[in-house]
């Protein structure tokens, strides 16, 4: 497919701080048209691996003398892709951005113009809990105005932490960073008794965004410890759900990760034994776990229904669907999210190549190096635009056929808590 390359033909339609680099979004040919650059956030996350600064803006083609004062100059890479244009370029001051700008755009060039096929897991992105924990905090900022604390992340992603962080939420780590009498929200991975001890003893306005299905697990960790049992918790430690739930029944829950602690596990009466999991979990490796705790322990008493949640194995058995037809697999998601880590395993479990992204900017142009097919998915407290976006940028590289492979579709909805319902 052919590709044409120009550089040193662009500039910036303003002036532009030294150790910046402006990233085209649009490209304002000589012709007056103009051409938007899809791809932007390609070129922008490889400019500031290159240890640049970046702004988005419109870059114009011609020659730098017609460069209006104060302008500055910078290389730009035009594409052309069957009937239609494809482009990106990026423009600097000063020698450390404009070689920055030059090898990104280089680099993107190297990976454009190849036609490929993006095949979307369905269901992807939020899931009802996650939605329910975000609108809580939305609501209680527009009712109650900011700040609204918040203990801990209220999802594991740090977009939506942002969004909600500039709208006037402030995230804390524990209750004694909150006023006394303030408002705050517990996450939706739940929190400990004595968390909520503390809340009421410092009059604090609670709202309690943990996600049901996280309730389910506490209660029943509370239900097996009071029949006797020792608890055994399927889980990752250090996963503050993890914590919320082995804090629970404390002197009667231990905490089993792999199949082999599972064979070293001792308790106290094996006839005495139930087990929970942790609701993110990937649901082979968890299976295999608790298949090692019945082997050791023939009388093993579990939950009546599945404790790892509808949205985690529905986006699993999505991305199972769709991951031995892929090249490569981007799955959108934080690096604390636990059921977004789940699934970059779960790709590479089935031979695929795998990275897990916050977003576009994070795309790599080396892992597009002889990838005609990419999957793509997000964990469950991804938003549904950073998936958008991707797709976008993908699409600014070349010829992208779209396929959605849908394998559930998700009805679950969980009512707000009382305090932020509408009247």
């Amino acid at each position: 497919m052919p590709i044409t390359q120009a550089t040193g033909t662009a500039y910036t339609t303003g002036p532009l701080e030294h150790g910046t680099v402006l990233v085209a979004d649009t490209l304002l040919r000589p012709d007056g048209t103009h051409l938007p650059c899809p791809a932007a956030a390609l070129v922008e996350g490889q400019v500031r691996r290159r240890g640049a600064r970046t702004l988005r803006g419109p870059l114009r083609e011609g020659p730098t003398s017609a460069a209006p004062p104060g302008a500055g100059a910078g290389p730009a890479v035009l594409l052309h892709v069957d009937e239609g244009e494809v482009a990106f370029g990026a423009a600097a001051y000063d020698d450390h951005g404009s070689t920055a700008a030059r090898a990104a755009v280089e680099d993107w060039a190297s990976a454009a113009g190849r036609p490929r096929t993006l095949l979307l897991a369905a269901p992807r992105s939020f899931c009802a809990g996650v939605e329910r924990a975000v609108e809580i905090v939305e609501r209680a900022l527009e009712q109650r105005g900011a700040p609204v604390h918040v203990r801990k992340q209220i999802v594991h992603n740090r977009h939506v932490v942002a969004e909600l962080e500039r709208r006037g939420a402030v995230f804390v780590d524990e209750l004694d960073a909150v006023p006394d009498g303030a408002t705050v929200v517990f996450s939706a991975h739940g929190v400990s008794p004595t968390v909520r001890a503390e809340a009421r003893r410092r009059g604090l306005d609670v709202i309690d965004a943990t996600c049901p299905l996280v309730t389910k697990v506490h209660n029943e960790a509370r239900r097996f410890a009071a029949r006797g049992d020792t608890v055994v918790l399927v889980g990752h430690a250090g996963h503050e759900e993890v914590e919320g739930t082995l804090s629970q029944a404390p002197d009667r829950t231990v905490l089993v990760q792999t199949p082999e602690e599972a064979k070293r596990l001792r308790v106290q009466d094996a006839e005495r034994v139930s087990y929970l999991t942790q609701t993110t979990l990937a649901v082979d490796e968890t299976t295999e776990v608790i298949q090692a705790l019945r082997a050791r322990f023939p009388a093993l008493r579990g939950p009546g229904s599945d404790d790892i949640c509808y949205a985690t194995t529905n986006r699993q058995e999505a991305l199972a669907r769709i991951a031995g037809e892929a090249d490569l697999v981007l799955v959108v998601g934080s690096d604390n999210s636990s059921n977004s880590q789940r699934l970059v395993e779960l790709a590479r479990r089935h031979g695929t190549r795998a990275h897990l992204i916050d977003e576009a900017r994070d795309i790599r142009p080396t892992w597009l190096e002889g990838v005609s097919t990419v999957g793509l998915t997000a964990g469950a407290s991804a938003p549904h635009h950073l998936v958008e976006e991707v797709v976008a940028a993908l699409a600014g590289l070349g010829p992208v056929t779209v396929t959605e492979h849908r394998t559930a579709r998700e009805t679950v909805r969980f009512t707000l808590p009382s305090q932020v319902r509408s009247p």
